[in-house]
């Protein structure tokens, strides 16, 4: 029997009550329909943040209310995101027959997950899954908007954007499959910094110019490098949906995280 990778912060990041978290994501997803009018085309990509709802729940909404429409199109979600715990270096797929959150089970798309290892930079580790929350907080989201989808959970450590490309590659010409890209922006700078290190980041994201960002503009940089070169390479374009920090949030502006949203078609 396949295990199921359970959940690891719910109650933290995100409400740990089924009931709590469901009314939670409608009521984001439903404000974020009154600030988007998602366009005519599915989405080949979405880039959204990780944090905690509170922070960034409203945003990484905003994100998903352009997949809505779309809903059943997609049958597979290609989701990733950094490791934050685990030293990694590379890309680490999962061996695990589902996520959990508590809306239930997700299937991962195991004969996809198995594939992936055959490409250079991926390898089987379920210990970069185990607490990992950059992936895990956009489960409910998905989970809301699409029901019954599979997924294919990637974190990617130390890799180059051609590392990372592959995997991306792999699934782009496929209308079936979502691609999210999860990431934060800055960390911990003061207020005003923040802003001016974020509008370069987004700059260098609209421009699709991957070798602009450095470490320290995206802790999902790597990820998010390895998604604007396969759209460089394939004439896509990125469009910026939002783009604040937590100090517009609580007010305290002295030590801040960025957050972003992008769609890519």
């Amino acid at each position: 029997m396949e295990a199921i990778r359970p959940e690891a912060v719910a109650g933290l990041f995100y409400p740990g009550e089924r009931s709590a978290l469901q009314r939670e994501v409608s009521g984001l997803l439903e404000w974020a329909r009154t600030q988007e009018t998602p366009g005519q085309t599915p989405p080949r990509a979405v880039v959204a943040p990780h944090a905690g709802y509170p922070f960034s729940g409203a945003l990484a909404a905003r994100a998903y209310a352009h997949i809505a429409p779309f809903a059943e199109r997609y049958q597979r979600v290609l989701l990733l995101g950094p490791s934050h715990r685990v030293p990694l270096r590379g890309l680490a797929a999962s061996t695990a027959g589902a996520f959990r959150t508590p809306l239930g089970d997700i299937a991962l798309d195991r004969r996809e997950c198995e594939a992936l290892v055959a490409l250079a930079n991926v390898e089987q580790r379920d210990d970069a899954h185990a607490h990992e929350h950059s992936l895990e907080v956009h489960l409910p989201f998905l989970q809301t908007l699409l029901g019954d989808f599979r997924l294919i959970p990637v974190v990617v450590g130390d890799a180059s954007a051609r590392q990372v490309a592959p995997v991306i590659e792999r699934y782009w010409d496929d209308p079936a499959t979502l691609i999210v890209i999860s990431t934060d922006l800055s960390h911990f700078l003061d207020y005003d910094r923040a802003r001016a290190v974020d509008r370069r980041t987004c700059d260098a994201v609209e421009a699709l110019d991957y070798n602009a960002l450095a470490h320290e503009q995206a802790c999902g940089r790597n990820p998010l490098r390895g998604l604007l070169a396969v759209a460089k390479d394939r004439g896509a374009g990125a469009t910026t949906l939002g783009l604040y920090n937590s100090g517009d949030v609580t007010g305290d502006r002295s030590r801040v995280v960025g957050y972003g949203a992008w769609l890519v078609q």
